[in-house]
């Protein structure tokens, strides 16, 4: 059988990587070649495929090494069991896609993942090979985002952090009892064992770097992980209490939540729909408000419903403050920053400019106003010198007043 060309196994394999999430380079070290010394650059602005938390658009080469996989996980596209087309680059194929999808100014790094083929540490050592030609032989400085694999020997995960600027390991599915069902090739205790070892790396690398300004980076942008939603019975409190643990004992940079995706020829064992997109979103804006909002996981957890889910119609911020309105009305005056994060449509940056201002004036509402897309939503929770809403936080029909309208999608070819 004749050999795919490298046209079309380009588009199998990055295809096949649409399911991987995690593509972000924020946090990494910054490298450039405007000196005339190497080639390529942490920075930059090109076509854009992914966004950095601090609103950079950023674009990578998104693919797979090969689809081939030993496994059979249920959810994957790639299982062994599965009828795709098959297709594999060598590594120096994909270096040399690299940097001539690089020099074309289309891309600013590598997001490289990859099916098990013949051994974990074999494909392990394919990976690793492809940044070590970028690195060493091409001194390539742009952005390089290995996803690595947990099987294989510590070692080779040990080489895979010394070339990319982010590490990464799929967590999978929330729940040890959904990973044993849906990927039975697949341990916990052996992810996170993996995870743990990348997290001593990282902390001894930059002890080392404290000491001797020649000591090797280890992944300067961290490590991360996702974890399909949707796939298992796991509820929304599960997947945040999986999130804050992962953060607190690895402590990751990133989890991503990727809504499970029917495949081809799925698994009799998978449900038959997708998840809402919706969901997805609100775990990460629930995310959001343990790595930037203050929530302890508990209080995030709070907001869920009795089921364990978090409300569709209505973000989790906006929920725990319709479930706590003791705490609420705040003061915009007066308050300390940690109660102004909690109010409903009040987000970091305008927390900041009210503290900023509030040293100079007395605020009114109009003020807050300039600072948010909607007041109606911040005023049954906000006091302001000239707004006190005395009974409105009270109100039984509160949550009808202040969630956000349904807007239905217009039909495209509508008369």
């Amino acid at each position: 059988m004749a050999q795919p060309s490298l046209l079309e196994r380009l588009g199998i394999l990055a295809d096949a990587a649409k399911y991987d999430a995690s593509c972000a380079s924020s946090g990494t070290a910054k490298r450039t070649s405007k000196g005339g010394k190497g080639i390529g650059s942490t920075e930059g602005m090109g076509i854009c495929h992914a966004y950095a938390p601090d609103g950079r658009c950023i674009s990578l080469l998104k693919i797979l090494l090969t689809n081939h996989c030993i496994f059979d996980c249920h959810y994957c596209i790639n299982r062994k069991s599965s009828n795709v087309r098959r297709a594999r680059f060598t590594p120096q194929e994909v270096v040399d896609l690299t940097l001539s999808f690089y020099r074309r100014n289309y891309i600013e790094g590598l997001f490289l993942s990859s099916g098990i083929v013949k051994s974990s540490n074999h494909t392990m050592e394919q990976l690793v090979e492809v940044a070590r030609i970028l690195r060493e032989e091409h001194d390539f400085r742009g952005y390089i985002h290995l996803k690595t694999i947990p099987e294989a020997d510590p070692g080779l995960l040990a080489q895979a952090g010394l070339y990319a600027d982010r590490v990464s390991i799929n967590v999978e599915l929330p729940t040890d009892a959904g990973l044993t069902r849906l990927a039975p090739d697949k341990s916990a205790r052996q992810i996170e064992g993996a995870m743990a070892g990348l997290k001593g790396e990282i902390v001894e690398a930059k002890d080392a770097r404290k000491r001797f300004k020649s000591a090797p980076r280890f992944a300067p942008a961290g490590q991360s992980t996702q974890m399909i939603v949707g796939a298992d019975a796991a509820t929304d409190a599960d997947i945040v209490g999986k999130a804050s643990t992962l953060y607190g004992d690895f402590a990751l940079r990133r989890v991503y939540y990727s809504a499970f995706s029917p495949i081809p020829d799925a698994s009799a064992v998978l449900p038959l729909k997708r998840p809402p997109l919706i969901r997805e979103h609100r775990l990460y804006q629930s995310d959001w408000l343990m790595r930037f909002y203050g929530y302890a996981p508990g209080e995030v957890q709070q907001a869920a419903d009795a089921d364990g889910m978090l409300p569709l119609d209505i973000d989790p911020k906006l929920a725990w403050a319709l479930k706590f309105r003791e705490r609420f009305p705040v003061d915009v005056n007066r308050a300390p920053r940690e109660a102004l994060l909690r109010v409903p449509g009040l987000g970091v940056r305008a927390v900041g400019a009210i503290l900023a201002s509030r040293r100079h004036r007395t605020l009114r509402l109009e003020d807050v106003a300039r600072l948010t897309v909607s007041i109606a939503k911040l005023r049954p929770f906000l006091i302001a010198a000239d707004w006190r809403p005395v009974s409105l936080t009270d109100r039984a029909d509160l949550r009808a007043l202040v969630a956000p309208r349904k807007q239905s999608q217009l039909e495209l070819f509508a008369a």
